[in-house]
């Protein structure tokens, strides 16, 4: 009977690291489908496919579609919060903090786009399914809070302008990063010029940060 017991026992672990694995599967292909193909349509026999697991895997972890979504969703918020987190703005003088965040934002979208066409898909459905999350609006705290340090240092040695608010600072930094890679196709059509060559996204990102550089200093 230890035997069996033993052999249980060894078995509990793998199969709990089996579990995870296709947890993480599942929503590294749902993340590309509803980038790539919005809520409407990605397709969970897809996912299902692209995945390799049976449909039934699917409504076993998340239980709906919807819930597969709002965990994606969730999974981009952590992903980009986390990352912020680990450029330690508090070590950097007040200017230099904020271009770093501002060249890390910028640089964010060009390494990924997944973010952005989720986030286009949600604000297109007015949020329906990222109201459902209890913890996605907690998720900003962190750096809006680095922010606002910056904020306060920099009105305290003389380098920033009084009177400027965090989370309006924030969605600025994201608002002027965001748009130029969100309408990027557009763009290129009105310029007639390839506004996704490295030269025109190095000469975007200069002029990103040297704004946002000037509209906070004293």
């Amino acid at each position: 009977m230890a035997e069996v017991k033993d052999a249980d026992a060894a078995e509990k672990p793998i199969r709990r690291r089996d579990s995870a694995g296709t947890r993480a599967r599942i929503l590294n292909v749902a993340t590309r489908e509803f980038a790539n193909k919005g809520y409407e349509g990605a397709r969970t026999d897809d996912i299902a496919d692209r995945a390799r697991i049976n449909k039934r895997m699917i409504y076993h972890y998340f239980s709906s579609k919807e819930q597969l979504y709002l965990a994606v969703l969730e999974g981009a918020y952590e992903r980009a919060r986390s990352a912020e987190q680990k450029i330690d703005l508090d070590r950097l003088e007040t200017l230099d903090a904020l271009a770093r965040f501002t060249e890390f934002t910028f640089d964010s979208f060009v390494r990924d786009r997944t973010f952005i066409n989720l986030l286009t898909t949600e604000n297109r459905q007015r949020a329906k399914v990222l109201k459902k999350s209890a913890k996605v609006n907690t998720m900003n705290s962190p750096v809006i809070a680095a922010i606002g340090r910056i904020l306060e240092k920099g009105e305290a040695d003389g380098s920033i302008r009084a009177g400027l608010e965090a989370r309006q600072l924030w969605i600025t930094i994201i608002g002027i990063c965001y748009f130029f890679f969100s309408n990027v196709y557009t763009l290129s059509v009105i310029f007639d010029a390839d506004m996704e060559q490295p030269s025109m996204i190095a000469e975007r990102r200069t002029h990103v940060v040297e704004f946002v550089l000037r509209g906070v200093k004293a």
